[in-house]
């Protein structure tokens, strides 16, 4: 069975390492401070308005969109019927 931890064990741990732990707590501690005074700043950022566009609005808007793609399906129908209409006249003509 392993080794039991008591008062008396002891462990072994490089300067490299106790370095390395330092930097990482230094690291983290000032990635701690930096996102608390972010978020403090942002705190105190005005409110942003509310939208100034009323339901009305946001109707007409979409009911003007959608008649666009209405129009454009009926443009490509004439644009269909056209060139079918030019495509019998290529045969036609060979």
């Amino acid at each position: 069975m392993g080794k039991e931890l008591n008062e008396d064990t002891g462990f072994n741990v490089s300067v490299k390492t106790l370095i390395g732990i330092g930097f990482a707590m230094a690291t983290l501690i000032g990635m701690w401070f930096t996102l608390q005074a972010d978020i403090s700043e942002a705190k105190e950022l005005p409110v942003a308005p509310p939208p100034e566009i009323t339901r009305m609005e946001f109707d007409m808007k979409d009911q003007l969109v959608r008649q666009t793609i209405m129009t454009t399906q009926e443009d490509v129908k004439e644009i269909k019927t056209t060139l079918e209409k030019l495509e019998e006249k290529i045969d036609d003509l060979r």
